[in-house]
Parts: C-alpha cells; sequence; structure tokens
C-alpha cells in the first residue's frame, strides 16, 4: 500500500473520530408545524388533518419525519448533535416518532418537551444523548400576560443536565410570541418573556458560583431588536450569531426578499472562556444551509428554503426555518 493512502485511512479512522468526540455539537431547529394527522378538538389543528385544508395524511406526515432526521443527520457529520433544540411540535406523540420511527431511532435520543396552552398547540423539545448529556431535572415555565390573562403563547422549557466534564449546563429552549399584527405592535409581548427568562438566569446565577447557561430558540426577533439586545443578552449574556446578523445576504428565515436572523443561541460569559474544560468554540456559529435544503424563489429571486408547504401548495420539503447550530470544546 502507498505510504500516502496509509496516511489518508490513518486520519480517516482515528483523527476524525476522536475531534468529533472532543465537539459538543448543539442544534436548533423550527421544524414548521410538525403535526400528526389526529384532530385535537381542543386544539387549532383541523387543517392538519386528512379532511383538513392541507390533506394532512399520514404519507405526509411521515416523509416529514424522515426529512428532519436526514437534516440532523447530514449536520452531524461524524458526531450527531448532543442536543437538539426543537419548535413548532405539536405534542408528544410527533417527538415520539420523530426519534422512535424516523432514521433517529438508531441515535437513542432521549427527550423532554412542554404541554403548552398555545391555541394552535405546538411546543418546544430537547432532545438529547444519554451519552453526552446526563439529564437532571427541567420545568416548564408558564408566560402569562398582565394586561390580557387571554393570551396564551408557548411555555419556555428550562433543563439541566450534566456533561461529561462533570460541569452542569442549564438549557433553555424558547418559541417567543410571532409578529402577528406587526413586529411593533407585537413586540412587547416578546419583551415580556424575554424578562421572564433573564430572571430566570440571574435566579440560577445567583444560587451557583459558575452558572453554565445556553438559551436557544426562535425569538421571533433579530439579535439587534429590544428584547434580545436590551433585556436578554448584556450582563455576561451573550449572543453567538450576533456577527452573523450584520449579513443581510443571510438568515435562518426569509420574509418577502429579505433574511432574517430568528433562530440563535445565546450564553453565559463563562462558556465563552477557551480555558475552560466545556467552552464554546470560536467561530462554529453556523446556519445550516445545505443545498437540499433550499429551492429557487420564483418570486423574490434568489433562494428560500423548501418548505413543508409554500402557502397552501404542498412542497414536501423540510421547513421554512433553516437550522442553526454552534459547537461547544471539550478538554
Amino acid at each position: 500500500m502507498k505510504p500516502n493512502l496509509i496516511l489518508i485511512l490513518f486520519l480517516f479512522l482515528f483523527i476524525a473520530p476522536i475531534t468529533a468526540q472532543n465537539t459538543f455539537r448543539v442544534l436548533f431547529y423550527n421544524v414548521e408545524n410538525l403535526f400528526d394527522v389526529l384532530d385535537d378538538p381542543d386544539k387549532e389543528d383541523d387543517e392538519f388533518t386528512p379532511n383538513g385544508i392541507r390533506y394532512w395524511n399520514n404519507k405526509r406526515y411521515y416523509n416529514k419525519l424522515n426529512n428532519l432526521a436526514k437534516v440532523i443527520t447530514a449536520l452531524g457529520g461524524w458526531d450527531i448533535p448532543a442536543l437538539i433544540g426543537l419548535c413548532e411540535v405539536e405534542n408528544e406523540k410527533v417527538v415520539h416518532d420523530l426519534t422512535s420511527y424516523s432514521p433517529l431511532r438508531k441515535m437513542q435520543y432521549r427527550y423532554v418537551m412542554t404541554e403548552s396552552p398555545d391555541a394552535r398547540g405546538i411546543d418546544v423539545a430537547l432532545l438529547y444523548r444519554r451519552d453526552r448529556f446526563k439529564y437532571l431535572h427541567h420545568h416548564c415555565i408558564r408566560i402569562t400576560f398582565p394586561h390580557n390573562r387571554q393570551k396564551k403563547t408557548r411555555d419556555v422549557l428550562h433543563v439541566t443536565g450534566q456533561i461529561i466534564t462533570g460541569d452542569t449546563l442549564d438549557v433553555f429552549v424558547c418559541h417567543f410570541p410571532s409578529r402577528r399584527g406587526g413586529q411593533m405592535e407585537s413586540e412587547p409581548d416578546r419583551i415580556h418573556v424575554a424578562s421572564i427568562v433573564r430572571s430566570t438566569v440571574d435566579s440560577l446565577k445567583n444560587s451557583r458560583q459558575t452558572a453554565n447557561i445556553l438559551i436557544m430558540g426562535d425569538f421571533n426577533d433579530e439579535p439587534s431588536d429590544t428584547s434580545l439586545a436590551q433585556t436578554l443578552t448584556g450582563t455576561d449574556l451573550y449572543n453567538l450569531f450576533l456577527p452573523l446578523s450584520k449579513n443581510s445576504y443571510t438568515g435562518s428565515y426569509k420574509f418577502g426578499d429579505r433574511w432574517n436572523f430568528l433562530d440563535q443561541m445565546i450564553v453565559s460569559g463563562h462558556l465563552l472562556d477557551t480555558r475552560n474544560a466545556f467552552h464554546v468554540m470560536e467561530k462554529t456559529a453556523t446556519i445550516f444551509q445545505a443545498d437540499f435544503l433550499l429551492t429557487d424563489d420564483r418570486t423574490n429571486g434568489g433562494r428560500r428554503p423548501k418548505k413543508t408547504f409554500n402557502g397552501r401548495r404542498y412542497e414536501g420539503g423540510y421547513s421554512d426555518h433553516l437550522p442553526v447550530f454552534v459547537d461547544f470544546g471539550i478538554k
């Protein structure tokens, strides 16, 4: 065997797996209306039923599950993500089906999720690998609006676990209120949720000498908007996607002809110190823009995410959002 070929095989078999084990990848993905086909009489899910306007049936449902599994495994590369935050999942059934009846079943993910009062029934969830993250406990932060007791939104999921370095990691998975009714008109709701998350984080920091905080989600705001730039971040919380958001030609969600940075991750300052056993790896905040996730935007030009539905037309794609991820280093 030629010496160069031997060297290539050595790199392939040994160095790559070692690198993967020293990396702790975290993914967040708004999976766009992951509904089962059953009608929940207490939720506004009629359109995602076989007799609904979208003709949502088992074939389309399982195609959606397989598509999402394809995204997660493709993004994982050498090593599938250790943590996966999801939003727009209808209930425990769809998360169970994703982890048990799609190609993800081989990965043996476990999960925790919310059961929110959201009118459409959508929730957030965290998938975790038990060999990389030891689940300790979780709780769901119920959001109420003092100015409107009838308003409903998604709970914030707070999960505490231990990583393989022995450090405790507190993870928050968020799906902030939408921009329905207009960005400015709806902004106070997102500022209110951000203040609740901020208060919870401050309590954790007061009770622990070192708090490792990871907040991820679809915030329905840009990193520069008030809910994130002034309410949630600052004072030792840093938005890893703020630098990327300065590029107007990319983003995680496309509205009309404009890309938006709605999907982000925020960490406590301690995690930015590369001297620590568990830390954010520099310049790894990334939007996953694999070619198969995109399609030509015939209306606005350029490209856009390949969706499950484009308007009412079934497109058979993945999501109207692109996934985002960050790599953490382990020493």
